[in-house]
């Protein structure tokens, strides 16, 4: 992630080889219907809430929330212009925003918005460790005091079984921008970056080793 430059080459990985087995392999590798429902459940959210999704692929997690509350101000930052187009039809008919850029863009992309709640899913372990920071610190500036962040991604993976099956993920995404998650650096990057109560929630086993469900607080 070098360049927030929409016409830049890419510098991201992309959400799958073709937009349309995205969210299928996301349910089959990730068990993402498991963690989608405690992730909208963590983010409980209120009529009023401003909730931005850093990473939002093809927006199934801001169309749940839109379910989940009325009268939500929802956006969406990605940095593939093909998987927002994609999210954009997904949505029709949704009240959401989209935008294009990185974790790093989100302040500047949220600037002047009372973000309440921030979340990311399926990020950090696919970028290198300073964009891992760098992003952090954007979503902890783009917060009201007192608004939380949740994250959910792949963490410390704990036993051999999960060392073993994650091996599937750091393959296909690199084992410089992986390791870091395994070895559970992203509560130790959020506290880092100013960050409060952070919390792994829950731990999921899925074929491709654990992931996390984490939140913190912007103090305020």
């Amino acid at each position: 992630m070098s360049d927030s430059n929409p016409g830049a080459a890419r510098d991201y990985v992309p959400a799958a080889p073709h937009l349309w087995t995205y969210d299928p392999l996301v349910a089959l590798l990730a068990r993402a219907s498991r963690w989608r429902k405690l992730l909208t459940q963590q983010v409980n959210p209120s009529p009023g809430d401003v909730i931005a999704d850093i990473g939002c692929g093809t927006g199934t997690q801001l169309r749940l929330l839109a379910r989940s509350s009325a009268s939500l101000t929802l956006i969406g930052i990605d940095p593939d212009p093909a998987i927002l187009e994609y999210a954009r039809r997904k949505l029709a008919g949704v009240p959401v925003e989209l935008h294009h850029g990185y974790a790093r863009d989100a302040q500047r992309l949220l600037s002047g918005r009372p973000v309440s709640k921030i979340i990311s899913s399926l990020v950090f372990h696919q970028v290198p460790l300073e964009e891992k920071q760098a992003g952090l610190a954007a979503m902890h500036a783009a917060l009201i005091p007192g608004g939380t962040l949740h994250v959910v991604d792949y963490g410390m993976q704990r036993t051999r079984l999960m060392r073993k099956l994650f091996r599937i993920v750091q393959k296909g995404d690199g084992y410089e921008n992986t390791e870091p998650n395994a070895r559970g650096v992203l509560p130790e990057l959020m506290a880092a970056v100013g960050l409060r109560e952070v919390r792994e929630m829950q731990v999921i086993s899925t074929p491709t080793g654990s992931i996390s469900v984490y939140r913190a607080r912007r103090e305020g």
